[in-house]
């Protein structure tokens, strides 16, 4: 898991041993495996680290049940997670989204755990939060219809950005005494924690927060992590190529001053990885790309990209 997740060492750490409780069997009764906040600004990771876990677990980062809670950010909506019951309109015609096959079905062969997460719980109505504290105390959710649905085999994480502007303000200051003094160490992990933490109890009820077990609060990419994460996406794109285009693939490089380049844009403290990506893809993968398309880049070949004077530009080396 280490290598697919870039800069959160913390993370693997917390999340590690509620997967060994499990394996071991030493699981406590009637709860979920575990229940994880992940805290933080957004492109640090987070989602990542589900996907990841996934991914190690199963074999795949699609073997997730992802709950948007930015769907349900009316009272109404969050019905659809446990059905209409007998008797209102729709109640055959509509399945709960939570039910009991929909959580087995994310398990595999490999690993009974199946992984839940709602995503961005900040954005739900009040309404989803009482629903989920059923489920993280006592592993139970009754559905519309009725049945029960056991959450006992289940890893629950739960992300959001609460507290990622304080967390910013706190690393830039950018007025008053403050903002003449040297920058403040982003990966002043306890300073973030305290934030983002004050930021949960004062969104949430003590009873939601109490049912939490373990919350992991997200530092901002530095550059070293950025790279290491530009070695990801370039390793992504080779495969893409050799999956996708067989016998017409190609070799890609990048030279050490593209390289930094492409760091010096891409690495952002408020918008993470995600900028790199975008990076990457406006002036790498989509040039490319166009260059494939207008039948410019033959089997075998290798396309390098280069900077000069703070421009990029693609070369091409025939086999």
């Amino acid at each position: 898991m280490n290598e697919l997740l870039v800069g959160q060492p913390e993370a693997i750490e917390k999340i590690l041993p509620f997967v060994q409780m499990h394996q071991a069997g030493l699981s406590p009764e009637g709860r979920p495996i575990g229940t994880v906040l992940l805290l933080g600004p957004t492109g640090t990771g987070k989602t990542r680290t589900v996907e990841a876990l996934a991914e190690v677990l199963h074999g795949s980062s699609k073997n997730l049940l992802k709950v948007d809670c930015g769907e349900f950010q009316m009272e109404h909506e969050v019905a659809k997670l446990i059905g209409a019951p007998p008797g209102y309109l729709g109640h055959r015609e509509t399945q709960a989204m939570l039910n009991q096959a929909k959580v087995n079905s994310v398990a595999s062969d490999d690993s009974d755990i199946s992984i839940i997460l709602f995503d961005e719980i900040e954005k739900a109505a009040p309404s989803m939060t009482r629903l989920l504290l059923g489920i993280l105390d006592k592993a139970t959710l009754r559905l519309g219809d009725n049945t029960t649905v056991n959450f006992e085999r289940c890893l629950i994480f739960l992300t959001s950005n609460l507290g990622a502007k304080a967390i910013q303000r706190a690393n830039k200051p950018d007025f008053g005494f403050e903002a003449m003094l040297p920058a403040p160490d982003p990966t002043n992990a306890d300073k973030a924690a305290s934030i983002g933490m004050g930021a949960v109890r004062n969104k949430f009820s003590p009873e939601f927060v109490n049912r939490i077990d373990s919350v992991i609060t997200y530092k901002p990419l530095d550059r070293d992590a950025c790279g290491q994460i530009l070695d990801h996406i370039f390793s992504g794109f080779t495969s893409l190529i050799q999956h996708r285009l067989g016998m017409r693939g190609f070799r890609i490089q990048c030279t050490v001053a593209a390289r930094n380049l492409l760091l010096d844009q891409g690495t952002s403290v408020d918008f993470g990885a995600r900028e790199l990506k975008r990076t990457v893809q406006r002036n790498f993968i989509q040039p490319v790309a166009a260059l494939v398309s207008q039948g410019q880049v033959p089997p075998g070949a290798t396309v390098i990209l280069d900077a000069k004077s703070g421009e990029f530009n693609l070369l091409l080396r025939h086999a």
